[in-house]
């Protein structure tokens, strides 16, 4: 930091949270409300409740990372991605723990709202949340570090965020709900894999063994592309079937956003391009999830 004037400390525990991936946690809730609306089911406390327990857990996940990527010298000054706090030295390791400690904690005292509303399910899916947002790169088994992160992101940012959401608000489930989940959980993804193949070659270097390690580049990237199709083919499924209107295919509005990381993704030079993609492609799906929510409503 020398020569820099140091952050304060609202701006360091905001760079912490990672402002930018909280569209990430947000758009599947939308997306679950979006679909309790259509089913004349909205219930806007336990809505809302879910909302902010998404992005607590989120915030949580995000500090969680950057604690266990330092502590196991996965995060090193060779680092090409935006700041992570415990590396840069602007918080402690004790620091980080507790701000940890304090988010996960909202979001169990949040979410014991939602499980008086949901029941057992609720608990088990909350739980179940928080133990893999530390799992992710903490613990004796940290499955981020063994090609499993794009799955966890899928299954928990997709059909759990998604079906979770419309539960508390109509108490059951319907088949469409996972097509939207697979929807919201293939551009969550997408997210990760950006990241993942930015990192790609430090990652190798300390052990940490993510997917995109595991592919190589062309594969990461095939990956990538997959998931946006995933996505964007979805609200075309659901509307041909008839489980959703057509104007959820005002989605598909989102579709020119997927350009720009797209080109970065299989046309960069330097891993630090992939930031801005990164950024864009956290947008796309934060942006998806607004549009394919009004299509259902409107």
């Amino acid at each position: 930091m020398s020569g820099q004037t140091r952050p304060t400390g609202i701006e360091i525990w905001a760079a912490a949270a990672r402002p930018k991936t909280l569209y990430a946690a947000a758009a599947p809730v939308l997306m679950g409300g979006g679909l309790a609306q259509q089913a004349g089911a909205f219930s806007p406390a336990p809505f809302l409740a879910a909302l902010v327990c998404a992005l607590l857990i989120q915030i949580g996940t995000n500090l969680a990372n950057d604690y266990s990527d330092f502590v196991r010298g996965a995060d090193t000054a060779d680092r090409k991605g935006f700041t992570r706090v415990a590396q840069a030295g602007l918080v402690s390791t004790r620091e980080l723990r507790t701000a940890i400690g304090l988010v996960f904690g909202a979001a169990v005292a949040l979410g014991a709202y939602l499980v008086w509303v949901g029941g057992l399910p609720i608990l088990l899916v909350g739980l179940a949340s928080i133990l893999a947002g530390l799992a992710y790169t903490g613990g004796p088994w940290p499955f981020g570090y063994h090609g499993l992160g794009d799955a966890f992101v899928f299954a928990f940012f997709g059909f759990v965020a998604v079906l979770g959401t419309y539960y508390v608000q109509a108490l059951e489930l319907r088949p469409d709900l996972w097509l939207a989940g697979g929807a919201a959980g293939a551009l969550v993804t997408a997210i990760l894999v950006v990241n993942n193949l930015r990192d790609r070659d430090t990652d190798a270097r300390v052990g940490k063994r993510t997917l995109a390690v595991l592919l190589g580049p062309l594969g990461t990237r095939i990956e990538y592309s997959f998931l946006l199709a995933i996505g964007f083919a979805a609200p075309l499924v659901g509307s041909a079937l008839g489980v959703w209107p057509s104007s959820v295919l005002v989605s598909l509005a989102a579709l020119p956003l997927a350009v720009s990381p797209l080109r970065a993704m299989w046309n960069h030079r330097d891993p630090v391009e992939l930031n801005a993609a990164l950024a864009s492609t956290s947008r796309l799906a934060g942006t998806y999830g607004l549009l394919f929510t009004i299509g259902l409503i409107v």
